[in-house]
């Protein structure tokens, strides 16, 4: 498992790569990578700044990883997430999965993302032409970590290192 706040960019074929790690059991890798938008709720964004809790974020982004390592069978995963001022179209957010099965990796992806955007201490600021802004949390993202609840697990090994 990889988990990492930093405001440098990311490889993303290097983190790709590192989810193989020669593993001839891994079938499957899923991947999500989040980019900064130029327009959001109508608006022009110039640049996003993300802050965070250091130490407390890192820990919230472990437990995300560790409930999906025991709800799905998976062999790896990695999260990585950008701090910092950024412009329209830098990489903010890495998640990838590595497991034996294209249904563990895309649902694992997917969980850590939503479990991400809700339940991690991360705080945007988008600065537009109206001035800067924080931006609020979202029902969607809300309702998107409630239908986990609900969801069958799969039996599942926790996510190695």
């Amino acid at each position: 498992m990889k988990i990492a706040v930093q405001a440098h960019d990311f490889d993303t074929a290097a983190e790709i790569a590192a989810l193989h790690k020669n593993n001839a059991q891994v079938g499957a890798v899923a991947i999500f990578i989040g980019t900064v938008r130029d327009m959001n709720e109508g608006t022009g964004v110039a640049r996003m700044t993300l802050e965070h809790y250091p130490g407390m974020t890192e820990k919230a982004l472990t437990a995300i990883a560790e409930q999906a390592g025991q709800r799905w069978s998976i062999f790896d995963c990695t999260i990585i997430h950008r701090v910092g001022a950024l412009a329209p179209t830098e990489q903010i957010v890495f998640v990838g999965v590595a497991s034996a099965h294209r249904a563990e990796a895309f649902a694992a992806c997917e969980f850590m993302m939503d479990y991400l955007k809700t339940q991690a201490p991360f705080w945007k600021k988008e600065d537009t032409p109206l001035g800067a802004r924080w931006v609020d949390a979202r029902s969607v993202d809300d309702a998107a970590v409630a239908r986990w609840a609900a969801a069958p697990t799969a039996a599942s090994t926790k996510c190695s290192t």
